[in-house]
């Protein structure tokens, strides 16, 4: 029985066959890109399950993919798995900022690779599920700040704030739940899931970046010292 449909996206063929045979012998199927501009293509005329990503492409790199792919409603729900050649903070950092949602340094094994897609493939219907709850209600409305739930948009006053996949879901995450108090995993759980392979810091790096675009509503994002962060509701203390 064929499984979910994978696009492996790198520009060493060696790389793609060998991530492409271990895919496909836990039956898996496959399509294959050697640049960006190819990838982008095939993931809005095939729309896969999930598309493993290398970042240093020819031409469009991975990090420009993944920020296309997040601003299309075709492809924006397409859970991404990125390949980074030095493993560096600052690549993973940008790479959860523009919307992936997990990684893996060179050189890899093709088996922690395939239980990293099956545990992010598992975790869809899930997913799902939770955006049908917050999808019968299609907007927050938080004063002059509204939130579009299906359209992935926020505006202020009316103006749009052009946000990151990840200070989406952040600033969804804890407005949904004001007054509580979460640590940086609850946060990088609810955002990318359980057991995401990335260090806490990533979400002191949203945070920041969320409160810069935010404005007048900056100070809504509390830092709770020695705790993590939370929505500040009117009642809190």
């Amino acid at each position: 029985m064929i499984k979910e449909t994978i696009l492996i996206v790198d520009d060493e063929e060696d790389i793609l066959e060998l991530v492409k045979y271990n895919l496909e012998k836990e039956g898996y199927k496959t399509i294959l890109a050697l640049t960006g501009e190819d990838a982008l293509k095939l993931a809005t005329d095939i729309q896969p399950d999930l598309i493993v990503l290398d970042l240093m492409l020819p031409g469009m790199d991975g990090f420009e993919v993944t920020k296309i792919l997040r601003k299309d409603s075709l492809t924006a729900h397409i859970p991404i798995v990125m390949l980074t050649a030095k493993g560096e903070e600052s690549d993973i950092v940008t790479g959860l900022e523009l919307g992936a949602n997990d990684y893996m340094s060179k050189p890899f094994s093709p088996r922690e690779l395939v239980a990293r897609i099956r545990a992010i493939l598992r975790r869809i219907p899930i997913q799902n599920e939770r955006s049908k709850t917050s999808d019968e209600n299609e907007h927050t409305i938080l004063g002059e700040m509204v939130i579009d739930h299906r359209r992935h948009i926020v505006k202020i006053a009316e103006n749009p704030v052009d946000l990151t996949y990840s200070e989406f879901e952040l600033l969804v995450f804890l407005s949904a739940k004001k007054g509580w108090v979460f640590t940086r995993s609850q946060i990088m759980d609810a955002i990318h899931g359980d057991n995401y392979a990335v260090t806490e810091r990533s979400v002191d790096v949203i945070v920041a970046g969320l409160r810069k675009k935010l404005g007048t509503f900056a100070h809504s994002i509390e830092t709770i010292r020695g705790v993590g962060y939370r929505f500040k509701d009117d009642n809190s203390n």
